[in-house]
């Protein structure tokens, strides 16, 4: 027998994997290689959210250059693995198509903006490029 708590329990899964489709359907489609672009933020200030705020807001900016595939803004992780490094305040993981767009990126005017007016609030960055392995 269905009741109305499982037919409205039902209703509701079936809005979440339409939403997960439509979240998926968003999701641009990356070329068969990428570039990838993963750059750590130490903060001035780390305990101040107002400056790791403005650093976030800095970055969604950024995220509008054209040659930006994808991108993902991040804080650390909690882990108790001594592997993990989180004494990072903010990551930005970029996606290119290549070490041109890359380089293109680093010249783009939405790029020297975010430098320019962001600059002040870190003390360290560490950028890990990396291109992808053939075959």
């Amino acid at each position: 027998m269905v009741s109305r708590r499982t037919m409205i329990g039902g209703a509701a899964g079936l809005a979440g994997v339409a939403a997960a489709g439509a979240a998926r359907a968003e999701t641009p489609t990356l070329p068969g290689r990428v570039f990838v672009h993963h750059v750590y933020f130490w903060l001035k200030a780390p305990e101040d959210p107002q400056a790791r705020e403005a650093l976030i807001g800095g970055l969604r900016k950024l995220a509008a250059a054209p040659d930006i595939l994808w991108s993902h803004i991040g804080l650390p992780a909690e882990s108790e693995r001594g592997v993990v490094d989180d004494s990072y305040s903010v990551s930005w993981l970029v996606f290119l198509a290549d070490k041109a767009a890359e380089e293109r990126y680093q010249v783009d005017p939405i790029h020297l903006k975010f430098v320019e007016e962001c600059s002040a609030l870190w003390e360290r960055v560490v950028v890990y490029d990396t291109q992808q392995v053939e075959g």
